[in-house]
C-alpha cells in the first residue's frame, strides 16, 4: 500500500490530521516556552516544575522542536500530517517507556518525573490516535480511501465510489 497516494488532499480526514497535529504542537510549544521563561539550566535534574511536570532546558528545546515539527505537518496536511502524527506518537510512547525505567537514575538526563512519564504516554496516544484516525478499524466505511485501497476489487464494484489511484 502506498501511504502517500491513497488519500486525496481534499478528503475530510485531512482536517482531522491537521487539527490533531496543530493542537498537540501548540501544547508542546507552550510547555517548551514555559520552560524557557523559567530560565532552567540544561540537563539539570533538580526538579524544577513547569505545569506540574519536571523540566530542564534540554526538555524545553526538544518540546519546542517537536511542537514546531507538528505545526509544520499541520501546515502541509494530508498524509504527511497523518504519518508525522503516528511517528511522533510512537516516539512519545518509546520515551515514556524509556523514562519509566530510568526514573531516579543518572540516565534520566531530561529530569522526567512520574507526571512526565504519564504525560508522555497520554500525548503519545493522543498524537498517534489523531494520525491513525480513519486509517485503522475493522469497520471502515466503503467511501473511506483506506478501505478502497485495501479492497480495490470491492471498491470497483461499489457504485459512485471512485478508486483513489484513478481519475483525480
Amino acid at each position: 500500500m502506498k501511504l502517500q497516494e491513497e488519500l486525496p488532499v481534499d478528503h475530510h480526514l485531512a482536517t482531522v490530521y491537521r487539527a490533531g497535529a496543530a493542537l498537540c504542537g501548540c501544547i508542546l510549544l507552550t510547555f517548551g516556552g514555559l520552560g524557557f521563561a523559567n530560565a532552567l539550566s540544561s540537563f539539570d535534574t533538580s526538579g524544577d516544575r513547569i505545569a506540574g511536570m519536571t523540566s530542564n532546558t534540554a526538555l524545553s528545546v526538544i518540546s519546542v522542536v517537536v511542537g514546531l515539527a507538528l505545526l509544520a505537518g499541520a501546515a502541509v496536511g494530508g498524509n504527511v500530517a497523518s504519518n508525522l502524527n503516528m511517528l511522533v506518537g510512537g516516539l512519545f510512547l518509546l520515551s515514556g517507556f524509556y523514562h519509566l525505567f530510568v526514573l531516579d537514575r543518572p540516565a534520566n538526563f531530561l529530569d522526567f518525573g512520574m507526571t512526565n512519564v504519564v504525560f508522555s504516554f497520554a500525548m503519545g496516544l493522543l498524537v498517534m490516535t489523531f494520525g491513525m484516525y480513519g486509517r485503522v478499524s475493522s469497520k471502515l466505511s466503503h467511501d473511506n480511501p483506506y478501505w478502497r485501497e485495501r479492497h480495490a476489487e470491492g471498491a470497483a464494484r461499489e457504485p459512485g465510489v471512485r478508486h483513489p489511484g484513478r481519475s483525480r
